[in-house]
């Protein structure tokens, strides 16, 4: 809620826990898993800490809930997220999976290809983005994810010995910037990259802007738009979000604003987003301080 309030970069549980999942997921299924799940999702309520009191806010003062009702999302969120995780896994394992998906707005991305010169892809931590990412191999376009890679090395390479479907890329955000060099390269290859534009990890150090979320001001960071209007290529705001047990809703939709302007991206981004958090308020994972005031 103050300034310096910012997201630590890691997911939280052990390696222990990502192998205990695999095993069930592995031996018993998706359906036993989400079971195992509403124990997992009731000792993150109890013992999540900053994560439960900065989600508890969220429901509580910005969706507007009862004290029961937010308690309640709080759970359901915890238990919606740890499904996000088994569902990534399972879908981009070797074994066949009962998950399907949709797609809303396709027409615009098919667009941006056929203005051949690459594309931005600009999400949030709503829904499961890597699931987006995969479904879109169907673009037959080459599609890079922007992400944060701060996993302990021995969890890194449990998933990538597990999720060897993925129909992606990833490029890491490095300290050292080389992910801009990989990114430019991308681009200059008329190929789509997919990042978020609602966390940063160094309040202190990343440029951002205070915008007007749901009612209370928050900040965005200004990288990903930036790199919007400096490479001058085309955007588009995408989201995978689960709508059934086994089934994701993917949305692409075409920005509003015509200009080059880094603020008026920004605002429009985040006009898109309010709209996605309100319809799916349980799917919006940001389980730190997000806004700057209580």
């Amino acid at each position: 809620m103050s300034e310096k309030s910012t997201w630590s970069g890691k997911t939280r549980g052990g390696l222990l826990g990502y192998k205990i999942f695999h095993f069930i997921l592995e031996t018993f299924g998706v359906g036993f898993a989400y079971f195992i799940l509403y124990f997992v999702a009731f000792y993150f309520l109890i013992f999540g800490g900053k994560a439960t009191k900065a989600n508890y806010f969220y429901f509580r003062n910005i969706i507007g809930l009862s004290p029961l009702k937010a308690v309640q999302n709080v759970y359901q969120c915890y238990y919606n997220f740890g499904q996000v995780i088994l569902d990534k896994v399972a879908i981009l394992s070797k074994k066949k999976h009962p998950f399907t998906s949709n797609s809303n707005g396709i027409d615009n991305l098919f667009n941006l290809i056929k203005r051949n010169q690459g594309a931005i892809l600009i999400s949030a931590h709503l829904g499961n983005w890597e699931i987006a990412g995969h479904f879109l191999n169907k673009l037959e376009v080459p599609v890079n994810i922007v992400l944060f890679d701060g996993e302990h090395e021995r969890i890194k390479a449990m998933l990538k010995s597990v999720m060897v479907e993925k129909k992606f890329n990833i490029i890491a955000i490095k300290e050292d910037f080389s992910h801009i060099i990989a990114i430019n390269r991308a681009l200059k290859a008329k190929e789509f990259i997919c990042i978020h534009g609602d966390r940063f990890l160094d309040p202190e150090k990343s440029k951002k802007m205070a915008l007007n979320f749901l009612g209370q001001e928050a900040f965005f960071p200004m990288g990903p738009f930036s790199l919007v209007s400096r490479m001058k290529v085309p955007h588009c705001f995408v989201y995978a979000v689960k709508t059934g047990k086994y089934h994701y809703e993917l949305f692409a939709i075409e920005g509003k604003v015509k200009t080059n302007k880094v603020e008026d991206i920004m605002k429009d981004y985040v006009s898109q987003l309010e709209g996605m958090v309100l319809k799916y308020p349980r799917q919006w994972y940001n389980f730190y301080p997000f806004w700057k005031t209580p």
